[in-house]
């Protein structure tokens, strides 16, 4: 298939997806009475989904390219002769495990916690709310997950597939829909475990729910938190006063450190 017509499917797909989560969330709400066009929509619709993605989606696309020609390491298909099934699965797995232990790291560290905060600033978790990342962590981990597509010589249609169901998978996790995936949630992450990520201050959550698409990593390194029975109550930052503003809120990351206590 030729590439520019896999990305406007793809592109109708996600849209299509954020359309079905939505009618979700208003006949399945998790917290009922939830609008739409909750505190914080703009910032996360208009300048994190469009204006920071379009920005940084050029900015990642020139650095890949430039250590790509430097090393020249895609010619070789190292990772091409597999078929796009299977190429697509080895980044799927490879990168959801990296990204599992790069979140833990965030929760961890003083530095990645400034630039990862402002995702967990939302006060109400929706489909729209995963958007919300620091342009700094984007840039960080998008690079890191789609250099090494290209360098391996992987087929061009990973990239794109993959980007489409990151943006989906981001979107499920994050949305107010009441889902009770049972057993499956030992295995594929979902709504239900990942809110509890998304806690704000409560103790037995805190720390917990790493994972992004496979939950298995949580269980396999006993940061899985699924009570039976409780629901989170509250969301955000209410222990700092976080900013409203898109570019504020960018700024803030690189505010002092300070002695807490």
């Amino acid at each position: 298939m030729n590439i520019g017509n896999l990305k406007l499917i793809t592109t109708v797909a996600v849209v299509i997806s954020a359309l079905v989560l939505v009618l979700l969330e208003r006949i399945f709400p998790y917290t009922k009475n939830q609008k739409f066009l909750r505190e914080g929509f703009k910032e996360d619709f208009f300048y994190y989904t469009f204006f920071q993605n379009y920005i940084l989606g050029l900015v990642i696309a020139w650095i890949i390219s430039f250590i790509n020609s430097f090393f020249h390491l895609s010619s070789h298909r190292l990772i091409g002769r597999f078929s796009l099934l299977e190429q697509l699965i080895f980044f799927f797995v490879i990168h959801d495990f990296y990204i599992y232990w790069f979140h833990r790291l965030q929760h961890n560290s003083k530095i990645l916690w400034h630039i990862h905060e402002a995702h967990h600033s939302n006060r109400q978790v929706d489909w729209l709310s995963g958007s919300r990342s620091h342009a700094l962590e984007i840039l960080i981990n998008q690079t890191i997950e789609f250099l090494p597509i290209v360098l391996l010589g992987a087929a061009p249609a990973v990239a794109v597939l993959k980007g489409a169901i990151d943006a989906v998978w981001g979107m499920y996790i994050h949305s107010n829909i009441d889902v009770k995936s049972g057993r499956l949630q030992y295995f594929i992450n979902g709504p239900e475990m990942h809110r509890w990520h998304h806690a704000d201050k409560n103790n037995n959550a805190y720390n917990k729910n790493f994972a992004t698409k496979l939950a298995i990593w949580d269980w396999l390194f006993n940061t899985a938190y699924n009570p039976r029975g409780q629901k989170p109550e509250y969301f955000g930052l209410s222990d700092i006063n976080f900013p409203v503003n898109y570019f504020k809120q960018q700024v803030f990351a690189f505010r002092k450190f300070y002695k807490e206590g």
